[in-house]
């Protein structure tokens, strides 16, 4: 398949016209008035200044545009990023290596250089290390994480924390610091975007509105609580009544510009830059093939790790933050119709417009109403039918699910996903050091090899038929000698035995030698070895050893035809 231009935007832009204009500024109206509130707040989540946010969302969306395969992909902060970017951050400014804008600027070019250096080596295929159940109780437990840690802004109270056994306490402890004032307006901020996104646009259509207009004014819900809450903070003077205020925001837009940045700082954040990326681009690539394929499109993952290290690139580069592709705002831009990236680019203008016009007027936004919206936000992303799921199809899954929730919860986010995928690693080794294998017969009447166990199947005592399902390798080699010898010890009157190799992909050194060491044992007891249904790649490495002419029995093309002649061989005719 031919690979896509390293400029994607050329492909789109070719063509643009006024209609495909008029669907992108729709949708980049409805994705800006969605975004502006989800970048305070995922800004204060990641314990960074609430004008940082907007500055991610300018400069990497243009970035994106350019250099992203996704039409509908829309890139920016997002709640598990923000989460990771505080966590990471958080050491280093303890250890007096850098400031926290410094760190979250490192941060964003470290991570945008890492995925710009995987595209370019075409290591998009990375990402499949990291399963779907370990990404899911990761995301589970950060959204639990994150919303536990949004408490205390509802609350009004002192607090902080990376994880559960850190929280807790704290909130208990001051509790009864609680600010009347600060709780009222945080529960309802969360009851009114509860009921805005459950009833909102329905009950809108119900009154006659038309169907754009609902929609895009059950997506303003957020903006609107902010203007009420921000008016009653200035009438009742509630920041003289204890009720924490965001604060000024600079007007304007951000210098670009590279921080000085130690050695020491780099080092300190590589580790954590890297597990951004990679969790990063996972969610972004799954977002973006789900909504491609619903238009029959196509993204390139190799291609994508380019465009998504443009974006945190230029969010460094313009006092931003690791950004990715968002789920829910993706899937708004994508029923809003846009058709290319140009929506992209044009809510970055909207947001651009936001932090030059607009942020005087949040100075009096209360805190509460910001954590309100990431509460929301991110039990959305805790995803309690999945772990049923995977419980009741694979209890192993499960386990390295259930160990990144615990360990995320309990130690820290980047502990989690290490946790997780280090987990399912050795469980897929565990599971392909010790194959299903099968002792197969012929069903009646076919040329069909079944298991013994499960189907009433033809054998003969004189042969061994075994089937393995798993390519052969170091981790299991050893374990299909020890197979073979087990069964030709129990059968006294065996005299072939028969590797049924139609599952077998690949064949390692280390198992080629366990191929020779079996084939010299049986020959030792008299037993003829041999091999049916070998696949063509490993035929052809097979024939580059000295294995097939040191084979004391023959390869056949087939079971069947394997069987009918050593069954001939043994005296016994052909099968009934």
């Amino acid at each position: 398949m031919k690979a896509p231009p390293r400029l994607p935007c050329l492909q789109w832009a070719r063509g643009y016209g006024g209609a495909m204009l008029g669907a992108d500024l729709l949708a980049a109206v409805i994705v800006t008035i969605m975004l502006i509130p989800q970048s305070l707040a995922y800004a204060m989540l990641a314990n960074l200044p609430p004008e940082v946010g907007l500055y991610a969302s300018i400069a990497p969306l243009i970035a994106y545009a350019v250099f992203g395969t996704s039409r509908v992909l829309a890139v920016g902060p997002v709640a598990v990023i923000s989460l990771m970017t505080a966590s990471a951050i958080g050491p280093v400014v303890a250890q007096g290596l850098a400031t926290p804008m410094v760190a979250a600027v490192a941060l964003a070019l470290l991570s945008g250089a890492m995925l710009v250096a995987a595209g370019l080596l075409r290591l998009g295929f990375v990402a499949n290390f990291l399963s779907h159940p370990v990404m899911s109780g990761f995301i589970t437990a950060s959204g639990l994480l994150i919303a536990a840690g949004q408490i205390r802004h509802l609350l009004g109270v002192p607090g902080g924390g990376a994880t559960l056994p850190e929280i807790t306490p704290a909130l208990w402890r001051n509790l009864p610091q609680t600010n009347p004032w600060t709780l009222a307006i945080g529960l309802a901020a969360l009851v009114f975007l509860y009921a805005a996104r459950r009833w909102g646009r329905g009950g809108l259509r119900g009154i006659g509105l038309p169907a754009w207009l609902a929609d895009m004014l059950a997506r303003a819900a957020p903006i609107i609580a902010i203007a009420l809450t921000i008016a009653l903070t200035r009438a009742l003077d509630l920041g003289a009544s204890g009720v924490a205020l965001v604060g000024a925001i600079p007007q304007g837009l951000p210098r670009p510009g590279i921080p000085a940045m130690s050695p020491e700082l780099i080092l300190a954040l590589a580790p954590a830059a890297l597990l951004i990326s990679v969790v990063g681009f996972v969610e972004s690539v799954s977002v973006g093939q789900t909504l491609a394929a619903r238009r029959r499109e196509r993204i390139a993952p190799d291609q994508e790790l380019i465009g998504l290290g443009a974006a945190n690139l230029a969010a460094g580069l313009t006092a931003g933050y690791p950004v990715t592709g968002g789920f829910a705002r993706s899937v708004v831009n994508y029923d809003a119709d846009a058709q290319t990236p140009a929506a992209g680019i044009l809510t970055a203008l909207g947001i651009a417009l936001a932090a030059l016009f607009l942020t005087p007027l949040l100075a009096d936004l209360p805190q509460a109403v910001l954590a309100a919206t990431i509460i929301l936000a991110v039990l959305s992303l805790v995803d309690i039918p999945a772990m049923i799921r995977v419980f009741a199809y694979s209890p192993r899954d499960f386990l390295a699910m259930a160990t990144t929730i615990v360990t995320t919860l309990l130690i820290g986010v980047e502990q989690g996903i290490v946790a997780g995928v280090l987990l399912s690693l050795i469980m897929q080794l565990y599971r392909s050091s010790r194959p299903h294998s099968a002792v197969v017969g012929q069903v009646p009447g076919t040329e069909h090899f079944r298991n013994i166990d499960r189907h009433s199947v033809i054998t003969c005592p004189e042969i061994l038929s075994l089937r393995v399902d798993e390519s052969l390798y170091f981790a299991n080699s050893r374990f299909l000698e020890d197979r073979i010898a087990t069964l030709v010890a129990c059968n006294d009157r065996l005299r072939h035995v028969v590797l049924m190799c139609p599952a077998i992909n690949d064949i390692d050194a280390s198992a080629l030698e366990s191929l020779e060491e079996i084939n010299r044992r049986l020959a030792e007891s008299g037993v003829t070895f041999h091999l049916s249904e070998v696949k063509g790649p490993v035929m052809d490495r097979l024939r580059r050893s000295d294995f097939l002419r040191h084979l004391s029995g023959r390869v056949f093309l087939s079971q069947h035809e394997a069987f009918r002649a050593l069954r001939a061989e043994s005296g016994r005719g052909a099968p009934p």
